[in-house]
């Protein structure tokens, strides 16, 4: 680590889903067209009749992420921080991917999906294990999934098994009727099963909800990632090894499996998140903290609500500036995301997007610089590394000379 790093303390905050424009390689993930930003932009400004109010990160150049602006939201002269758009390479389409890879560890590799359903052998393991029946067992958007079975679950205490068009083993539970500790039990054992070489799958998610009939099930915060183990180092272990500390806010624990991490913090939900950071950024500390804020892909993106989701931006919007009012000198923040979820597109998966990038320091001079469109999203570790003097991992190309 280098004595006096240009940035002490960098914050990089993920906005979950909130991708800014197909990539070149949708088509592969029949993403086509999708632009979740751009066109809940649109949606604002046709059904709402007014723009999405988000002035922070227009001040950061939010605008100029996209070729042809935001509807209803003027691109600055002069705009805070550097801005550009980065590229997700890794071949899933899921956080974990993009959360690796911007730690430089781009997961290309292959792991398994399941559009049929998953293989009665598995299922009968998780039967043997649990001791409960399975229902389900087909790719399902996770709120109609308990409308449709959670009825029957509160009579049989089978567990809800589904999946969607990500690499995910989701298992979802009433809390009164499996308990979340037997529901976490269960979990970390399916994670087990899909550890590779015969099935290698991206994650296990525990999705409890509560509720006393179909139309009054509610998903709670007690969610649980459990991710596949990194399979090599990270930026975040790398940091770590460097006498430097590592934050998590939010899943991004979970993702790394905890791996390269000081201490973490559950989120539950984007203001409590947003409660971390601000108490995180007001204590003394030198290093990385990484955020992770998800309602805008768990509450909103998956679930088609274009409305929602563009609120819960202006929500977090108004928090950021809050963030940029009490930032030092040498902090340095980086508002990005992970992948797409465009809330007015077909069906209820991801899609496969560019992914912002808003850099800011208190320090950088007004104007910023046009970052361009970053080839991979390991260029954000790799400049993080590189404030750091820690040495890089191979991956990504650092844009910290750039930052003025």
């Amino acid at each position: 680590m280098i004595s006096t790093p240009r940035y002490r303390r960098v914050l990089v905050i993920v906005i979950d889903s909130i991708g800014v424009g197909f990539a070149p390689d949708a088509d592969r993930y029949k993403s086509s067209g999708a632009d979740t930003l751009g066109h809940m932009a649109e949606f604002f400004v046709r059904e709402l009749g007014r723009p999405l109010a988000i002035p922070n990160m227009a001040r950061l150049g939010i605008s100029l992420t996209h070729p042809g602006g935001l509807a209803g939201i003027p691109a600055p002269e002069r705009p805070l921080g550097a801005h550009g758009r980065m590229q997700v390479t890794s071949f899933g389409n899921d956080s974990l991917d993009g959360h690796w890879e911007m730690m430089c560890l781009p997961a290309r590799f292959h792991v398994d999906y399941f559009p049929e359903g998953f293989p009665q052998e598995l299922l009968e393991k998780l039967e043997g294990f649990s001791g409960r029946g399975i229902l389900c067992n087909k790719p399902y958007s996770g709120t109609q999934v308990i409308y449709d079975y959670g009825e029957r679950q509160l009579k049989t205490g089978e567990l809800i098994v589904y999946t969607s068009g990500d690499s995910v083993l989701q298992i979802a539970a009433h809390e009164e009727i499996i308990p979340l500790e037997e529901l976490y039990r269960i979990c970390e054992y399916a994670r087990t099963l899909v550890n590779g070489p015969k099935i290698t799958m991206g994650r296990v998610i525990a999705r409890p909800y509560v509720g006393t009939c179909k139309e009054n099930f509610t998903r709670t915060a007690n969610r649980r990632d459990l991710g596949l183990e990194p399979t090599g180092p990270t930026a975040l272990t790398a940091l770590q090894d460097s006498g430097l500390d590592v934050i998590s806010i939010g899943k991004t624990w979970d993702l790394f499996c905890g791996q390269g991490f000081d201490r973490a913090y559950h989120n539950e939900s984007n203001m409590d998140g947003m409660d971390h950071v601000d108490e995180v950024m007001a204590d003394d500390w030198q290093g990385l903290c990484f955020t992770n804020l998800v309602d805008f892909d768990a509450m909103y993106g998956h679930r088609r609500n274009a409305a929602g989701d563009g609120e819960a931006l202006e929500a977090f919007d108004e928090r950021l500036g809050h963030v940029i009012e009490e930032m030092h000198s040498d902090d340095l923040l980086v508002v990005t995301a992970d992948h797409g979820n465009d809330p007015t597109y077909q069906g209820t998966d991801h899609t496969r997007e560019l992914v912002p990038l808003l850099v800011w320091s208190p320090s950088m001079h007004p104007g910023g610089v046009n970052l361009g469109l970053r080839t991979t999203c390991s260029d954000l570790g790799a400049t993080i590394l590189e404030n750091f003097g820690v040495p890089d991992m191979g991956e990504g190309t650092s844009f910290l000379p750039h930052l003025s």
